[in-house]
């Protein structure tokens, strides 16, 4: 048997055996796949959309609760799925949309009882999509897609976390014996890591390609091809950043990121510290929103 560097047996994982444990999971609402299709479909009907969202009281209802937040700072109120559509268009519907939908799905599956810290999660997913927004707003790439696919970039770690209990488990232990970053140590006992869980995940609730191959491939972009995946590199890099400024995290081994994704995506280190302080302002009252 393979041992892992610190001491703890391999636990292998395969496609199949991610695939068997996610099927598990409820399925997302279909409005919210049909949302999340749209982003590849640029004569999606709006109005039909923001109807069948509608027609989801409770989703709808999280929504609304979210677009009334001081995170978006809108003035007046929002009823309706029709006002929301309205003031925050489709690309924010249907990222408030998937947000709710997602974190619905995992709020009935304790992580903490495997050692895995659920709000802590959330916290760097949050600070992740703000960072990768505001890069693509400087970037003229398209903000609601950088912002969805930085919120849900570690949703792998979810899954492995309410499917793979004792997987989890022994990553870490790993971890801890080895003083090694989370990434490597998932590649050494179970053989892939979860940004490859993610993508299985995603592509099994039929995301569009682009956000699962960012999602997959977010540790190793391929910075000539894929600016979304390249991008969502440097936020995770940027979010543990935050988090440490923060003080949200404890003092834990990172994975690395591509010196060269820095250039790519157009920052220095003056320019990254100018983004970091941006995101700061927004991120308290973004986390209040979005996981409350």
């Amino acid at each position: 048997m393979n041992m892992a560097t610190g001491g703890e047996a391999s636990m292998p994982l395969d496609r199949d055996g991610v695939l068997k444990g996610v099927r598990n999971l409820p399925s997302l609402p279909a409005v919210v796949i049909e949302l999340l299709q749209s982003m590849e479909d640029d004569d999606a009907d709006t109005r039909q959309l923001a109807g069948k969202l509608a027609r989801d009281q409770a989703l709808s209802a999280k929504v609304l609760r979210v677009a009334n937040s001081s995170f978006y700072g809108l003035q007046g109120k929002v009823e309706s799925i029709g006002d929301a559509i309205v003031v925050l268009g489709l690309h924010g519907l249907r990222t408030l949309a998937t947000a709710a939908a997602v974190t619905d799905v995992f709020a009935t599956k304790r992580g903490g009882e495997h050692g895995y810290d659920l709000p802590a999660f959330w916290r760097h997913s949050i600070a992740t999509g703000l960072c990768a927004k505001e890069m693509a707003r400087h970037s003229r790439m398209n903000e609601g897609n950088a912002f969805a696919a930085g919120l849900l970039h570690d949703i792998g770690r979810l899954a492995l976390a309410s499917c793979f209990p004792k997987h989890l488990a022994a990553v870490s232990q790993e971890c801890a014996a080895s003083g090694d970053c989370w990434l490597f140590a998932e590649r050494r006992v179970l053989g892939l890591d979860h940004a490859e869980i993610g993508q299985i995940l995603t592509e099994h609730w039929r995301f569009p390609l682009l956000l699962s191959r960012a999602i997959g491939t977010h540790h190793d972009p391929d910075m000539q091809q894929d600016r979304l995946a390249t991008l969502i590199h440097v936020a995770d890099g940027l979010a543990h950043r935050l988090d440490m400024i923060a003080g949200n995290q404890a003092p834990v081994a990172l994975p690395p990121v591509d010196a060269a994704a820095w250039s790519v995506v157009g920052l220095d280190n003056e320019s990254a510290r100018e983004l970091v302080a941006v995101v700061e302002q927004q991120f308290e009252s973004a986390c209040d929103a979005l996981v409350s």
